[in-house]
């Protein structure tokens, strides 16, 4: 098999065939390993920790198109990121408002692609041998993908204080 570099995190997999989410951008390997990764944290308490960090990272990595649903996916799950990561909303309470934020999606407008959608990506979770080294890595990923969006982080601020 030869590598395929996904075209949404630009992670680098055994290429391969097999589905893709419907709006996010990305191969079907990469969407494979994120199916592993979710195994993994469904299957442990300890992996589990981190899982909504998980699906924020993975979906503001791959933003997909013009599309409604896209533009408005892209906006709740970085608005997600910023109430855990600058606010830091525990899981739960950051899930609870995410609700709260989706009220005010429509509002959401598309965001520039960044140039780079950050160094740290499922690849590097999939990578970790351990519950701790799982844990590490996903609080890695998504202050990466937290970070690559930087020149919107105004932007989703302002969605956060709108839905309060």
């Amino acid at each position: 098999m030869s590598p395929s570099t996904c075209p949404g995190c630009s992670a680098v997999f055994e290429s391969s065939d097999g589905p893709v989410h419907e709006y996010m951008e990305s191969s079907p390997a990469c969407w494979r390993a994120f199916g592993e990764v979710l195994a993994r944290e469904y299957g442990s308490g300890e992996h589990f920790a981190v899982h909504r960090l998980t699906v924020d990272a993975y979906a503001v990595q791959h933003p997909g198109g013009d599309s409604r649903q896209a533009i408005q996916s892209v906006g709740v799950h970085l608005a997600r990121l910023c109430m855990m990561l600058e606010r830091s909303l525990s899981p739960e309470r950051a899930n609870a408002a995410m609700v709260r934020v989706s009220g005010i999606k429509a509002r959401m407008v598309k965001l520039a692609r960044p140039a780079s959608l950050g160094a740290v990506t499922v690849a590097d979770v999939l990578a970790a041998r351990d519950a701790e080294e799982h844990v590490a890595a996903v609080r890695r990923w998504a202050d990466a993908a937290w970070l690559a969006w930087s020149p919107h982080h105004a932007t989703v601020r302002r969605w956060v204080d709108l839905a309060f």
